[in-house]
This record gives structure tokens, C-alpha cells and sequence, in this order.
């Protein structure tokens, strides 16, 4: 594998909603990882580089955190990828969140389907849900606010 071929599955990986893409072959192992923060590590055979991706996106969507501030009086939970927004893990069972819910850091507020593969969203935050910004089966953008929290 040459690094134009390396080059061509990082960006596939920073273009997708895929979190992880890992190759094997007889004398030759690859592993491309990104997390929210869009750090993607190379792997090859024993040594390991890090490098840092630069968002590609307006100065406006720059920020690459499931949380911004919004206004004085609370925060957002922010779409972390673009998908479809569901509001609870099946049609048959009820909302992970709703309005007046209290949230924790590690607390599940929805999935976003992208590529026929369902991402859990945490909160990120603490605090009480005071509005749910979207539609359940709503089409979302990277960066778009889903719920505000105080």
C-alpha cells in the first residue's frame, strides 16, 4: 500500500460517519481511527503516528465539540455528525430524554443514523433538558443544535 492509497482511506475516513477503518494483509497492518475530535491515528506494524486533522468547514462550524455555549441562560447539544435524528432506540419503546429530563455527562439523548449505522449521542454536559430541537426521523447537520440544556 503507498501513501496516495493511505491518503485516499483518510480522507474517506474524515468523510464519512465511519469511526474506524482497519486493513490486514500478510506482512502489513493498517488502522485509521478518528473520535469526535477528529484525531486520526495511523498504525503501522509497531509504530504509531498521531496527526491532527484541520476541520475543512466555515469559521462558523469550526468548533468540534458536541457542546457549545449558546446564551447566558444555557447550552446545546450539537449534532456531532450529519444523519437522521432518533429521539428513542425503537419505535415501540419511549424517548431516551424529554423535556424536564436531567442529563449527565455519559447520558444517551438520541441516535443519529448515518450509513445504515446507528451512532448513540452522549450529552457531554450536565443538567436539565429544556428543549428538543428536533423532529424524530429529522435530517441534521454536523454542528446543528439538538436540545438545550441548563
Amino acid at each position: 500500500m503507498n501513501l496516495k492509497q493511505i491518503k485516499e482511506l483518510v480522507d474517506i475516513l474524515d468523510n464519512s460517519s465511519l469511526t474506524e477503518i482497519d486493513i490486514n494483509d500478510k506482512d502489513f497492518k493498517l488502522t485509521l481511527k478518528k473520535d469526535i475530535k477528529q484525531e486520526i491515528i495511523y498504525s503501522q506494524g509497531s509504530s504509531n503516528v498521531i496527526a491532527e486533522q484541520q476541520p475543512q468547514q466555515a469559521p462558523q462550524q469550526a468548533p468540534q465539540q458536541n457542546v457549545e455555549p449558546e446564551a447566558p441562560t444555557g447550552l446545546t447539544i450539537n449534532a456531532p455528525m450529519v444523519g437522521t435524528f432518533y429521539k428513542s432506540p425503537s419505535p415501540d419503546e419511549g424517548p431516551y430524554v424529554q423535556v424536564g429530563s436531567h442529563v449527565d455527562a455519559d447520558t444517551t439523548v438520541c441516535i443519529l443514523e448515518a450509513m445504515k449505522l446507528f451512532n448513540e449521542i452522549q450529552a457531554e454536559v450536565s443538567g436539565e433538558i429544556t428543549e428538543i430541537l428536533v423532529e424524530d426521523g429529522q435530517m441534521v447537520e454536523y454542528g446543528q443544535p439538538l436540545f438545550k440544556v441548563k
